[in-house]
C-alpha cells in the first residue's frame, strides 16, 4: 500500500473552522472519525483533517513560519481584481487579514489569519 497524506489543524471549534475551509475551497466539510473531526478534500490531494485536540493531550496556538496556502488561476478580471474578491470572501467568513494584497512577479497574494489565527496565503496565479 502507497504512502498518503493529510494536512492537519487543531482547533478549538473544528465544526466552524472546517466550514471555513469548506467555503474557501468550495467543497463541502465532511464528518471525520469522531465529532469533533472534519474532513476536506484539498486540492493537491489527500485531506485537510480539522480535528478538536484531547483534554489530555491539549494543543496551544501558536504563529510559526508554516502557513496554508489556497491557490486559483486568474479569470478575465485580473490577478488583484480575482484576489480582493477572495479575501473580502475570507473576510466575511471571519479571517482577518495580516497585509493588503500585493502584486509579485508570479501572481497575486495576500496573507490573513483563519478564524482560529493560523496563517493563510492566498494566490491568485496569472
Amino acid at each position: 500500500m502507497g504512502i498518503t497524506g493529510s494536512i492537519v489543524l487543531a482547533a478549538d471549534d473544528p465544526a466552524a473552522l472546517a466550514r471555513f475551509y469548506g467555503a474557501l475551497l468550495e467543497v463541502e466539510p465532511q464528518q471525520g472519525l469522531s465529532p469533533s473531526h472534519w474532513r476536506l478534500p484539498w486540492p493537491a490531494g489527500g485531506w485537510l483533517e480539522v480535528y478538536g485536540p484531547s483534554r489530555s493531550r491539549p494543543q496551544q496556538r501558536q504563529q510559526g513560519r508554516l502557513a496554508l496556502c489556497l491557490q486559483r488561476e486568474a479569470d478575465g478580471t485580473g490577478t488583484v481584481a480575482r484576489l480582493n474578491a477572495w479575501i473580502s470572501r475570507a473576510l466575511h467568513l471571519g479571517a482577518s487579514a495580516l497585509d493588503p494584497a500585493r502584486q509579485e512577479s508570479f501572481g497575486a497574494e495576500a496573507w490573513l489569519l483563519d478564524p482560529e489565527g493560523n496563517r493563510l496565503l492566498l494566490l491568485v496565479l496569472p
